[in-house]
């Protein structure tokens, strides 16, 4: 069993309202309980944070660490394309981490391709909706599996 942390930026608390055109009519308290359902199916267990102010996200990234959790599925929101602060947090503690979105950020706005964290993640999910986060679970769960394999 494995200890996962769904980490979520600025704006999040706003999915269901917020330009459903883009994210869709999904709030974030249902990814949410999907989420700790479906890691709870795969045998582990998940806890969820949400955050609009960056030094709270860094907080608990680094209280994850304390936590020993081995595994984070992080939607940086638009801390994505502005937060070094955020990145050094996850250089530090070195846990894993997939980044997700739910919008394909590729197809908008030219500032919104760039990443302070897809280089670092052992993957990345864009434009899946609300489903990439249980997506990202599959994959969190599996990358955990192989790495025990080694």
């Amino acid at each position: 069993m494995a200890d996962f942390l769904l980490l979520n930026g600025p704006n999040l608390n706003l999915l269901g309202s917020r330009e459903p055109e883009v994210y869709g009519a999904t709030r974030l308290d249902d990814i949410e309980a999907n989420c700790i359902d479906v890691a709870g199916e795969l045998g582990h267990s998940l806890v969820c944070f949400q955050s609009n102010a960056e030094h709270e996200l860094i907080d608990r990234v680094q209280q994850a660490a304390q936590d020993n959790l081995d595994f984070i599925i992080f939607n940086p929101g638009a801390f994505t394309h502005t937060s070094i602060a955020i990145r050094d947090a996850f250089l530090a503690v070195g846990i894993p981490f997939i980044e997700v979105h739910m919008s394909n950020t590729f197809a908008r706005e030219e500032f919104r391709h760039s990443s302070y964290f897809s280089d670092i993640a052992e993957s990345c999910l864009f434009g899946f909706g609300a489903y990439g986060y249980e997506l990202a679970l599959y994959a969190a769960s599996r990358h955990l599996e192989n790495a025990e394999e080694e």
